[in-house]
């Protein structure tokens, strides 16, 4: 690569672009408001320092955020860099500059994805942003998540388990033909020479038992032939044999030397469950009643009235990864690019006890967010003595109960999730003669209690008073704006799917598409357009019933 610096828009650039975008355009207005985005030297690292020389890679990330703006394919994005005048002007490039070939976009791609660079184009994007003063981070701050499908097709059992094994046996007749040709069995040739799609799979149940058997024969043959003294040592290392070895290891075992496909009760947990041949990352999951294959991305904005609310971090994991886990991340991330806010919104899947104090403790910010209710029969009946009702003496380690009864049985132990807990245990002795024991306990052992420690118990007991009140509620209220930023990246840069196979790819395509998002924004602040309002339908608003929270605007983008 060879460097070079920002340059000028040309003069007949500019003079034609005027002309024939006399109110201007969003690649225009981009290039006017915040001048050129990307310099080479960012992204210098990602090239060797002989070669060919390759095309300007500060150009190359600004077409990647256009691209997602526009929902263009590669050929479509090259063409356009070709034969648009805007795109022209946004690049710096002569009328007369040819572009370059589609599949530079794509090599580009890989090479940000191998040095884990996409949020070079994210945090470029934000820090001009934040020079032009349409970035605040000091302020509120809006995290949700929203389920990402895998690019590759769903596939039954069946097919998952042949193509499995057709993937390994094309990857080792490229690394060892002449081995494979002498260790394949006659038959595979006509089983696992076309892909598995191209074939009838049998109807009758029994049919398809003794089909999904055969290949689990003809995969644990391979799989005893490649770690076999006679095998090359390094087939074992490939990554298309290894996939194959944990599809088997989680789908068939050996009972008395005979292969058989595993239990339902036998196999693993979902979080490390292989469902696609084509794609080993994807992994299933279900929140209430969605269930997908794929990945989940979580997006964090501002959300300030005065100025463009945007994405300031994403963050994709596997479809598996439960959204608590993820909130001390995305404050560690934020807090790393200086984008800590003062208040933080997020959804009730972010909240728990000790997040709310690491917020606090480690990070200075209060976190906001619905609470999960006391759980406990006491608690389901409505007129029972929770937790909150005992009175708790943390320094004498004692807990006194609604009815006066004090107990010193207190001991620290983990919870099956492996967090800290207190339990404390009433005896029998002290609960059988209360006056109040049918609201306490229904157990002829005593009252038992578990308790988080000190900081999260009153944090969790302070949250939970706050959100019954409507000044809370109020404040919350700017969380729901979130939604529509899910919905924009959906309908304007194909959020819903993933466009690549891998998590690392995927993470870059929403990387791409906080960026293009963030563009939209500010083009829409710079040319006064005004923010969405939540949809009603016609007939929804001729209902006399009082609005709910948050049904007046919300501070959605427009899409």
């Amino acid at each position: 690569m060879q460097p070079s610096g920002p340059s000028e828009v040309p003069a007949e650039t500019v003079r034609v672009a005027r002309a024939a975008f006399p109110k201007g355009s969003l690649a225009i207005r981009v290039r006017d408001e915040l001048g050129p985005l990307f310099s080479d030297e960012e992204f210098a690292d990602l090239f060797p320092a002989r070669g060919k020389p390759a095309w300007s890679p500060g150009r190359l990330a600004l077409v990647l955020v256009l691209q997602f703006v526009e929902g263009l394919t590669d050929r479509q994005a090259a063409e356009a860099v070709r034969a648009r005048i805007d795109f022209k002007y946004a690049l710096g490039l002569e009328l007369s500059d040819p572009g370059f070939d589609f599949s530079v976009l794509s090599e580009f791609r890989d090479r940000l994805v191998e040095a884990d660079a996409g949020l070079r184009v994210l945090d470029g994007i934000l820090a001009a942003a934040g020079e032009k003063g349409l970035l605040k981070t000091a302020g509120r701050a809006r995290t949700d998540s929203t389920h990402v499908l895998t690019a590759a097709r769903d596939v039954v059992w069946l097919e998952r388990v042949a193509e499995t094994l057709r993937s390994a046996l094309n990857t080792l007749a490229q690394a060892a033909p002449d081995w494979l040709a002498e260790v394949a069995e006659p038959d595979w040739f006509k089983r696992y020479a076309a892909r598995a799609e191209d074939s009838r799979f049998p109807k009758a149940r029994t049919q398809r038992d003794e089909m999904g058997l055969r290949i689990g024969r003809d995969g644990t043959r391979l799989l005893q032939a490649v770690w076999s003294r006679t095998a090359p040592q390094e087939l074992g290392t490939l990554p298309q044999v290894e996939h194959l070895r944990q599809m088997w290891v989680q789908n068939f075992h050996q009972v008395e030397g005979e292969v058989r496909r595993r239990d339902p009760k036998d196999r693993p947990p979902g979080a490390i469950c292989l469902v696609n041949p084509y794609d080993p990352e994807v992994r299933n999951s279900v929140k209430r009643d969605v269930a997908w294959a794929g990945y989940k991305v979580h997006l964090t904005e501002t959300c300030e009235p005065d100025i463009p609310n945007l994405i300031t971090n994403v963050d994709t994991t596997d479809a598996t990864v439960p959204d608590v886990s993820m909130t001390e991340v995305v404050h560690a991330q934020l807090a790393r690019a200086g984008r800590l806010p003062t208040e933080h919104l997020v959804d009730a899947g972010y909240v728990d006890a000790h997040v709310l104090v690491s917020a606090r403790r480690q990070y200075g910010i209060p976190l906001t967010g619905p609470v999960a209710a006391a759980i406990s029969h006491q608690a389901a009946a409505g007129d029972g003595f929770t937790a909150d009702d005992f009175t708790i003496d943390w320094e004498a380690e004692q807990v006194t109960c609604p009815g006066g009864k004090t107990t010193t049985c207190w001991g620290p132990d983990r919870s099956p999730e492996g967090t800290p807990v207190i339990r404390v245990r009433f005896a029998g002795g002290l609960c059988r003669p209360c006056a109040v024991r049918e609201r306490c306990t229904t157990s002829k052992l005593g009252r038992r209690l578990t308790l988080r420690p000190r900081q999260e118990h009153e944090a969790l007991r302070q949250a939970r008073a706050e959100q019954d009140t409507d000044t809370w509620k109020t404040r919350y209220n700017t969380h729901a704006g979130v939604e529509g930023t899910i919905s924009q990246g959906i309908n304007r840069c194909g959020l819903r799917r993933s466009r690549y196979l891998g998590l690392a790819k995927t993470s870059l395509q929403h990387q791409l598409t906080g960026a293009a998002i963030n563009l939209v924004r500010i083009d829409a602040h710079l040319t006064g357009t005004p923010r969405a309002r939540t949809r009603t339908s016609h007939f929804a608003a001729l209902s006399p019933a009082e609005p709910k929270p948050g049904g007046a605007e919300k501070g959605l983008p427009p899409n």
